[in-house]
């Protein structure tokens, strides 16, 4: 019983399986469309999106100029995981992403945790890319004097909150003109809003229809998406490059000192809304049976894109606390203020303009990659067999693509931004945990697998001790009081971090592990160890609801589970 929920399912028998499109049971396949530079632009399409036109001004507002160290950092660890996605992509090209590359390495019921974890990924991440596209859209009507109703166009709770806060300040003398935009807008929403009886029907309307359109072009085809993703990521580059010229040009380098006002923790304040900005890189994985070379294409895309966009978000970082101050950036469209502030108010439309575009073209990778996985645990038995059904006409996973619509649709209009980013960021980090783990595994199979791309090998014995034992060393001696301090409920996460640490420091002195998974694993582990514990909380109650559903139905119909039934 417990041995059968760890049985690993064999890299030949995944490649069998896709190949003979088992998903539909009519070898009906997915279109083969996609090049090198179509994942490229995927992979920018993904990344390059909210994070850069308003996460970004927070992050450089808690940190400073010194947030850039931050995006590097952050991209290091995306980077060390982006080389295992890649080497696992190389070794096994279908769609199913993390979820198929757990199953080879740790088994069946790891495979389920994560699949299940990148559920909340992709649907929860792609609620709050819904929810920020409809922000910059009723901004953008209302610059031109097309105002849509305020309870039209944000959450219940949102507007409740505006209201109640609204309702103090007026109650002390504040005039309604006197408060501030957003508390009044949220104010109005509850006012104007019809009810029944005492509930207010407050819906955001754009943020639903926004998920309608782009579902409605995943469903139709990859070529389709295709042309749309690589349109829009165009577009964006163009305003972004537009952009740093202009703001180069008033740059002052005065307002870079100090560049690290708030010191280390003002820089990792900004880990969740960073992060956020670099989810989406392994969608990618996700459309390999739809590659034209899934081997050689997809590990260069990822890297590809994943350098393309840290270079954006680095030069972007500098000019944004170059221009103004960064203590003034803690708004929502900060790329647009800087210009307002400058009198160049076209250029603050255009950048509106190119954030509805950016915004857009995430959501289309997002709601392309949810299917994919989906139909990848249906063809295992895992979720039932209409999840994998494939259009005879489109070839694209149908019913996945539809219920993913109106997983995320719905929700949308009811649902608050800041929670659904920090459970999208923790739970894209546990899955770059686990692939980074997953390719130590794979190593130990290297006799038996054949990938054209591998990660380089450096034995990272004496490196990762090395680096464990000065870490440690230097906390201890410059940071009085680090270790006290974990003792308290929210240094939970921290103290975890380190046993795995430690633990894992061990293991690799022992075993002579890669050091590159190792940084991965480390390094992706200390950013999910940065979020909140109620946030763990919160993702550890959505997992156990997985392994529910598991053990409930996945269990018992598991393709492979049965098979070594009929074997015995």
């Amino acid at each position: 019983m417990i041995k059968s929920l760890f049985r690993k399912k064999e890299i030949q028998q995944i490649l069998d399986d896709a190949q003979k499109g088992l998903s539909d049971h009519e070898q009906s396949g997915l279109h083969k469309v996609l090049g090198v530079r179509d994942l490229t632009f995927f992979g920018i399409a993904a990344v390059i999106g909210a994070g850069i036109f308003s996460s970004i001004g927070k992050a450089c507002f808690d940190g400073g100029p010194a947030v850039i160290f931050l995006y590097i950092f952050t991209a290091m660890a995306c980077g060390f995981a982006a080389l295992c996605y890649a080497e696992f992509a190389s070794t096994v090209p279908v769609s199913g992403s993390a979820y198929t590359y757990a199953y080879v390495a740790f088994g069946e019921l790891f495979a389920w945790i994560i699949g299940w974890d990148l559920l909340m990924e992709y649907a929860i991440g792609n609620i709050a890319v819904a929810i920020s596209w409809s922000d910059y859209f009723t901004r953008l009507l209302d610059g031109a004097g097309l105002h849509i109703s305020d309870w039209l166009t944000m959450d219940y709770w949102s507007a409740k909150s505006g209201y109640l806060e609204a309702s103090a300040a007026l109650t002390d003398g504040t005039a309604l003109g006197a408060l501030d935009a957003g508390v009044r807008s949220k104010y109005l929403a509850w006012m104007n809003a019809p009810a029944i009886g005492d509930l207010r029907l407050i819906i955001d309307l754009p943020a639903f229809m926004i998920v309608v359109l782009i579902t409605a072009v995943v469903f139709v085809g990859m070529k389709e998406s295709r042309g749309m993703s690589n349109l829009l990521v165009i577009l964006k580059l163009l305003v972004i490059f537009m952009v740093v010229v202009l703001g180069a040009y008033y740059v002052q380098p005065e307002n870079w000192s100090p560049f690290a006002p708030n010191g280390f923790k003002g820089i990792m304040k900004g880990v969740s809304a960073v992060f956020f900005a670099y989810i989406g890189f392994d969608a990618i994985s996700t459309t390999a049976e739809e590659c034209k070379n899934p081997q050689r294409d997809l590990p260069r895309a990822m890297i590809y894109a994943l350098l393309i966009c840290t270079v954006l978000y680095v030069v972007l970082a500098l000019v944004l606390t170059g221009m103004v101050s960064y203590t003034h950036l803690n708004v929502g469209d900060p790329l647009a203020m800087i210009f307002e502030e400058r009198g160049l108010h076209w250029v603050s439309g255009i950048v509106a303009f190119s954030a509805i575009i950016a915004t857009a073209s995430v959501l289309l990778v997002f709601q392309l990659g949810q299917p994919r996985i989906w139909m990848s645990m249906s063809r295992d038995g895992l979720l039932p067999a209409v999840f994998s059904k494939i259009h005879k006409k489109y070839k694209t996973p149908s019913f996945s693509t539809i219920l993913t619509g109106l997983i995320v649709g719905i929700p949308a209009m009811f649902m608050n931004l800041d929670v659904v980013i920090s459970l999208t960021s923790i739970g894209t980090l546990f899955a770059f945990v686990l692939v980074c783990a997953g390719v130590l595994v794979l190593h130990e199979l290297r006799g038996e697998i054949k990938s054209q791309f591998k990660v380089p090998y450096v034995n990272g014995k004496w490196i990762i001790a090395t680096m464990l034992v000065g870490a440690i060393l230097l906390i201890a001696v410059y940071v009085p009081g680090y270790f006290t301090s974990l003792l308290k409920p929210e240094g939970v996460p921290m103290i975890l971090f380190w046993l795995v640490a430690i633990v894992t420091a061990i293991y690799t002195f022992i075993r002579n592990f890669s050091l590159i998974p190792v940084l991965g694993f480390v390094s992706c582990f200390y950013l999910m160890a940065q979020e909140s514990h109620t946030n763990w909380l919160r993702f550890l109650i959505w997992l156990v609801a997985g392994l529910v559903v598991y053990f409930l139905y996945g269990q018992r119909h598991s393709k492979l589970r049965n098979r070594a039934s009929v074997n015995a």
